[in-house]
């Protein structure tokens, strides 16, 4: 059966998350990146509160070595493409062959540290939009919040400062929102707000080393493949909206895999591609059952 495995990013995260995974063989991994990171990364996969996870250098370590985590475990499928939602699709280019599980540990590091200074320097946050097109919440969008993920018809993420935010349920109920219901993230990604992070992650960027990809691995900015020029793409990620319906609408496959923690991107290809069979893997019960 052709394959897309897709990979959550933040927002998926929970406590615990890793935990079933800890008597696996799966679970040198965590050992192998705390060595990498010189930190107590198992602490953060199963004793980490909701509040520690919700800041955005934790989310990110978190929600990636889980997805890892799954990845390692899986059987052999007819994988043909694969795809990650933001910071998800760091754990694609892993997946690909893009980058190593070293190359993408630091990138996420270095990513989420950029992130949660940007996010420190002027507050934000995140929320869903249900029941307008991507094109009709961007004009209903007061001043300082942008639309920044079209994640699936009738389903869009707006994103901005605090301050913006707090009057943008309204407005947005009054172009015809169903609902606007808040997102358990601590910045206001893929806005202009996220530039300051550029320079940081363009360095670490800079340092990483990109191998041939063994399947395509579509691109957040574009919903295409990446073409070689990684770095870009993932450095204009920061600030751009991520076309994730166009990237479902576009996969040739049977057959959808979630790879890591929550079900979110199940979710959303359920209403996107209801053609296709859409599952989740997040412990090893379900795995097993793939």
């Amino acid at each position: 059966m052709r394959t897309a495995l897709v990979f959550p990013g933040q927002g998926s995260q929970r406590p615990a998350m890793g935990a079933a995974w800890v008597a696996t063989e799966a679970w040198s991994l965590v050992a192998d990146a705390s060595a990498v990171l010189d930190r107590d990364l198992g602490w953060l996969l199963t004793g980490a509160s909701a509040d520690t996870l919700r800041a955005t250098r934790e989310a990110q370590l978190a929600t990636f070595l889980t997805s890892l985590l799954v990845l390692r475990a899986l059987p052999v499928l007819d994988v043909v493409v694969v795809a990650g939602h933001s910071l998800g699709e760091y754990t694609a280019l892993v997946a690909g062959g893009v980058l190593t599980e070293v190359d993408g540990l630091r990138l996420v590091a270095e990513r989420g540290e950029a992130m949660q200074a940007a996010a420190d320097a002027k507050p934000g946050t995140m929320a869903a939009v249900l029941g307008l097109s991507y094109g009709l919440v961007a004009a209903a969008c007061p001043a300082g919040v942008w639309a920044a993920n079209d994640n699936a018809p009738s389903q869009v993420v707006v994103s901005g400062a605090l301050s913006e935010m707090a009057g943008a349920p309204e407005k947005l109920k009054a172009a015809g929102a169903r609902r606007v219901l808040p997102l358990p993230v601590g910045g206001a990604f893929h806005t202009p707000l996220m530039a300051p992070a550029r320079e940081r992650l363009d360095r670490a960027l800079a340092q990483a080393s990109y191998g041939e990809a063994r399947v395509p691995v579509i691109a957040n900015v574009t919903a295409q493949p990446h073409d070689g020029q990684v770095a870009a793409l993932l450095s204009r990620q920061l600030t751009s909206p991520v076309l994730w319906r166009q990237t479902l609408l576009a996969l040739d496959v049977e057959q959808v895999v979630e790879v890591g923690p929550g079900a979110v991107l199940t979710s959303l290809v359920k209403r996107t591609r209801p053609d296709l069979r859409a599952v989740s893997a997040a412990v090893p019960e379900d795995v097993e059952q793939l």
